[in-house]
């Protein structure tokens, strides 16, 4: 009988007292976890959080609410202006913009409101309505005698015609601010006298969509794998911890849904049924594609700042005059919150601190309730000018180099600095309700039923754990259809 002996029994002698690697488990094979030597090493087995916090949501849960949905999309209405005033264009009454404009016409081309939706024939300029034309040659007022279409023709006050406007016809403003009636008449002319055809204004109806997206994402793990111990202690955003290396990376697969979640209601865009290419890819039968965002939703219906003197251009009240006289344009809601990158709220910051006749020449205690014995504090949270009150925060999504952060480092003078929110509620007419809801000017709609809630859906499948199917695995998916509904887009404000 032979006996053979293994090859590896770490058995051979040595001449001398010394550790050597014939005499021990050789660690720095790939047979043995690729350690890199015999010597037990100084493990430092927690995981070091070099980032901070990772994630990126909870800006929507400040600012806004979630509510369920049961359709394919959502509507609802908004308020129209009250008043009627449009962009015009200015001609005699022969239809020459040049020469002397003896009585005068206008064609009304827009509303003022450029956000609003105009056609042929939706203005409300009605005969015997008195109305204000205005360009920055003159400031005209006179009394409609004829409306034919769009054309609106005008017999001016106190002069013989409307000469005073020279040049630049095609920029002009026409708003009704009244109306002046004859004697015993229905019209000023005696040839309308009889017939009362001035007809009357409907309030506009302005209605919005948006349809909710289906996002999804899973995790998987072996059956080999999810019992395997390792020796580095990791830690998630959530809490969790332990010496299992898949936890760690469920949990930043989930926390990384999470913040998609959030970062397709900021970024989404609305694509173009049957002309873009995502329709084409998605193969979607009929149904659009894509969603609309809060950054799209303020570009198409909202306001835009791009600062004064440049792109980052908060080192002064004149910009945010600026945007206070936006504001009072519309909806002149009193409350903003301000979420801005850090280059923008340190610009803030300094505005604010220039405000202190003592700050130019030196740092002054008292005005920024500082004293000798605490650290300084330069910063400020809010600030109120005119009748409005600001309050601002940093927006992590703006300042990180893996989201927002990065992409306005690449986009420089088309990055986004920041957004103003007008806190509160508004009321709008829902029709998936059928009522009228106060509703903050923010809200995400969720796709749920009795049989299927799709706010976040998170589930197990395989054999490993709850076992459901033959795979020697664990996957766990993530789901949600959702949307997010900015209301009263005009009251906000996208600084870029």
């Amino acid at each position: 009988m032979a006996i053979t002996a293994g090859g590896l029994l770490n058995s051979t002698p040595a001449s001398i007292q010394q550790t050597l690697s014939t005499n021990y488990l050789d660690l720095s094979s790939a047979s043995n976890a690729g350690w890199g030597q015999q010597y037990v090493p100084d493990l430092m087995e927690k995981e070091a959080e070099v980032f901070g916090p990772r994630t990126i949501s909870g800006f929507l849960a400040q600012v806004g609410a979630e509510e369920a949905m049961t359709a394919d999309q959502v509507v609802w209405s908004e308020q129209g202006r009250l008043h009627l005033s449009y962009t015009c264009t200015m001609t005699d009454n022969n239809g020459n913009i040049n020469g002397a404009l003896n009585g005068g016409k206008v064609t009304i081309t827009d509303h003022i409101d450029t956000n609003a939706d105009y056609t042929s024939g939706s203005h409300g300029i009605r005969v015997n309505d008195t109305v204000i034309v205005a360009n920055p040659q003159a400031v005209i007022k006179a009394l409609v005698t004829e409306v034919d279409g769009n054309v609106v023709e005008l017999a001016p006050y106190g002069v013989a015609d409307c000469s005073a406007i020279t040049d630049a016809k095609t920029d002009c403003v026409i708003m009704v601010y009244g109306s002046e009636f004859a004697k015993g008449k229905k019209y000023l002319s005696a040839a309308a006298a009889e017939a009362d055809t001035r007809g009357a204004n409907e309030p506009s109806f302005k209605s919005y969509t948006n349809k909710p997206i289906i996002m999804k994402d899973y995790y998987e793990v072996s059956g080999s794998d999810a019992s395997r111990i390792g020796w580095v202690e990791i830690s998630t955003e959530a809490g969790g911890s332990g010496y299992l290396w898949y936890l760690k990376a469920e949990a930043d697969t989930r926390a990384r849904f999470t913040d998609y979640i959030e970062m397709a209601m900021l970024e989404g865009e609305l694509g173009v049924h049957g002309t873009d290419a995502v329709d084409n890819f998605l193969g979607t039968a009929g149904d659009s594609t894509g969603t609309q965002g809060l950054f799209a939703a303020i570009e198409s219906r909202g306001n835009v700042t791009t600062g004064v003197t440049g792109v980052n251009a908060a080192t002064d009240l004149g910009e945010f005059d600026a945007i206070l006289a936006e504001f009072d344009k519309q909806g002149a809601i009193e409350e903003y919150m301000m979420f801005v990158n850090r280059s923008t709220s340190l610009a803030i910051d300094d505005m604010l601190a220039s405000m202190n006749s003592y700050g130019a020449g030196g740092t002054s205690y008292g005005v920024f309730n500082n004293s000798e014995d605490m650290a300084l504090n330069l910063g400020f949270t809010g600030f109120r000018r005119g009748s409005y009150d600001f309050y601002k925060s940093d927006f992590r999504y703006l300042n990180d180099k893996a989201t927002r952060g990065g992409i306005n480092d690449a986009a420089n003078a088309n990055a986004i600095r920041g957004v103003m929110i007008p806190a509160g509620v508004s009321s709008v007419y829902d029709q998936t309700v059928g009522a009228s809801m106060k509703r903050p000017f923010l809200h995400v709609r969720y796709r749920a039923s009795q049989t299927d809630d799709r706010r976040m859906k998170t589930w197990v499948t395989g054999s490993v754990g709850a076992s459901t199917s033959a795979l020697d695995a664990m996957q766990l998916h993530f789901l949600t259809e959702r949307c997010l509904i900015t209301q009263g887009a005009n009251n906000f404000m996208l600084m870029k």
